[in-house]
């Protein structure tokens, strides 16, 4: 059996949410020292095994900064994945940053975190425009998408070359036998994506415990994982935390 391993992108949107509880205007105070710093737990993250970094620029800069994203830009040494709203400003943004790929998320301001897939099929229009023009810049653009078979197709439909299936309901779902139908509904989402000649990342809830499961998804390409690693980390480290979660997901797919 050939030996395919799924890469981990690193989300360090938790890392800033820590820093803005006590430094809300960072931007205007980042001669200070402030921490945690999100650059800088990225540089450890990769240095411990980390295949990519992920930051999400909210329009409502809840964590992530402009500044935040130009610093990782120029430091990082792996692969930049910055998530984004489809706004106006973000497609300006982005094309000016010039991120390794894009993933676009939609964007709740009441939400604690992304909590659902993008509603592609409606605005199928845009997003193409979108992925067209961050294809003639050189950016890879994915669609954040829930395991759905209208929303897959629909994504394929706007010329992306990958979508990153939501794997949130599958992480929430209790009991076991809701858990095993939403890991159903995964499964079979990767393969139509598959079959759309689709790339498949997955994220969104993934943790040390369930990353067994997400793990018999078939097809994926990478997992972006955030919250589990830095809830990890406060009690062990990020190195640890990273080093812990890449040999969990160094099994054959």
């Amino acid at each position: 059996m050939s030996q395919k391993y799924v890469l981990l992108g690193v989300n360090v949107d938790h890392a800033a949410t820590l820093r803005q509880a006590r430094y809300r205007d960072v931007e205007r105070t980042c001669g200070s020292f402030v921490e945690p710093d999100p650059v800088f737990l990225a540089l450890l993250a990769e240095q411990a095994g980390a295949d990519g970094i992920t930051a999400h620029l909210r329009e409502d800069r809840r964590h992530l900064q402009e500044r935040d994203a130009w610093r990782l830009r120029e430091s990082i040494q792996t692969r930049l994945n910055l998530e984004m709203a489809c706004t106006e400003a973000m497609v300006t943004f982005a094309l000016e940053l010039q991120p390794d790929s894009v993933c676009l998320v939609p964007e709740n301001r009441r939400e604690i975190s992304t909590e659902g897939g993008l509603d592609v099929a409606a605005q199928v229009r845009r997003i193409t425009e979108i992925v067209s023009r961050m294809s003639d810049a050189g950016i890879c653009t994915s669609l954040f998408v829930d395991p759905d078979t209208a929303q897959i197709e629909a994504a394929a439909s706007t010329r992306a070359p990958c979508v990153e299936l939501h794997t949130g309901a599958f992480a929430n779902a209790h009991p076991s036998r809701r858990r095993e139908a939403e890991l159903a509904r995964l499964r079979r989402a990767a393969e139509h994506a598959k079959h759309l000649d689709l790339e498949i990342n997955a994220g969104h809830g993934i943790n040390f415990v369930n990353i067994a499961d997400v793990l018999t998804i078939p097809h994926l390409h990478e997992l972006n994982i955030g919250h589990s690693i830095f809830a990890r980390a406060m009690l062990h480290g990020i190195s640890e935390a990273v080093q812990t979660m890449k040999a969990r997901m160094s099994k054959p797919c």
